[in-house]
């Protein structure tokens, strides 16, 4: 057995130019740096899986590297980026808070604060899940970051940005990091697959990035998944198979066939729907989803913002012009109101299928509303 690596570690990012999706953060700090603009304290908020922690792990070896480069990237060749790399760095400390959360803890840190660095300018502290910390340990540091020595940069990395004090806040240079596009995963999936000699077709991999939901590192791990199931050859339909997600096909059929007001058809889909293990709830969701999705592409100037792969993009624009605007916003509104009952409903299935019903009807109750107008 050999000695497998998990692409989330092993694609980890080592300069901010290979940080995905977070350019305006990154330039930002590069810049910072660059006009020796740098503040002694930084907040990396955002969700999980966006790069708080790699971003902060950069910042801290580019601010010990002795050979920069002209792009202020760290050169990853002199002392203290190699010792840093090899994870025997005396001047970056990492500090997990979700388990050394007490005031002893901090006052560790804080004598740690006052030792200058052997080796480089600063003595760089990260401080993960920060948020984590207790009251007591909060109010320990806050001293110690109001007025730190001129060797030492706090960088405090956390997904629960409104649980710290505002006096640790307001001593800080915050940087919301946000949810990652689709697209940028998809493209940062490809350049995976390309390395690994991994066949990925564009379909299969937009599946994966919308089922990360903004996390590349619930991304990678999926790929990881899929890429094991597949046995290196990532296709629509593994995925499909092994994350439990309906195919497209079906809710275009399902639209079609409301669109005729063909009420047997559809329910003869969701039978069929029902017999591969799926639920109404997903069902639900994934209709709605369609829903908005020709919303969208009602208009050509909005089609951009679908994350769909593009050769699908026609199709939803086929199907957007047979469906009238109003047949679709009932639609939705439809489909919300029914996926929020659908928790509480005895029978599910009829719940479902009643609902599918009214959607295959909308067209002739137009109708009639229009002969009566």
């Amino acid at each position: 057995m050999g000695n497998f690596v998990v692409s989330a570690r092993k694609y980890r990012p080592q300069t901010f130019d290979s940080v995905v999706g977070q350019s305006s953060i990154t330039t930002t700090l590069k810049n910072a740096i660059k006009n020796d603009h740098l503040a002694q304290a930084f907040l990396f908020f955002g969700s999980r899986g966006v790069g708080k922690t790699t971003t902060a792990r950069i910042l801290a070896k580019t601010l010990n590297c002795f050979n920069l480069k002209e792009d202020i990237e760290p050169c990853n060749e002199c002392e203290s980026c190699r010792s840093f790399n090899e994870g025997h760095s005396f001047n970056i400390l990492e500090l997990d808070a979700a388990s050394n959360n007490s005031v002893d803890d901090i006052r560790n840190l804080i004598d740690q604060v006052r030792i200058a660095p052997q080796v480089g300018k600063y003595k760089i502290f990260i401080i993960d899940e920060v948020h984590m910390l207790s009251s007591s340990a909060f109010n320990a540091f806050l001293k110690t970051l109001e007025e730190p020595p001129a060797h030492a940069v706090f960088i405090l990395a956390t997904t629960e940005k409104h649980k710290i004090l505002p006096t640790i806040l307001s001593r800080c240079q915050i940087f919301d990091f946000h949810r990652i596009q689709v697209q940028d995963i998809v493209d940062h999936l490809k350049k995976i697959a390309s390395q690994e000699g991994v066949t990925a077709d564009d379909k299969a991999l937009h599946i994966i990035a919308q089922k990360a939901d903004g996390a590349l590192r619930d991304a990678l791990s999926i790929f990881d998944q899929i890429v094991s199931f597949s046995n290196k050859n990532v296709t629509y339909e593994a995925v499909l198979k092994n994350l439990n997600v309906l195919d497209y096909d079906y809710f275009f059929k399902v639209t079609d066939f409301a669109l005729d007001g063909n009420i047997p058809d559809n329910l003869l889909i969701y039978n069929e729907i029902l017999a591969h293990g799926f639920d109404g709830g997903q069902f639900l969701l994934g209709l709605a989803d369609h829903a908005r999705n020709l919303l969208v592409c009602k208009d050509p100037r909005t089609i951009e913002i679908l994350e769909v792969p593009a050769d699908l993009r026609q199709t939803y624009s086929a199907q957007a012009e047979k469906a009238p605007q109003e047949f679709l916003l009932t639609a939705l509104d439809l489909l919300r109101s029914t996926e929020e009952k659908f928790k509480a409903s005895k029978n599910k299935r009829l719940h479902v299928e009643v609902a599918i019903m009214k959607l295959t009807s909308i067209i002739s109750t137009l109708k009639k509303k229009e002969i009566i107008a």
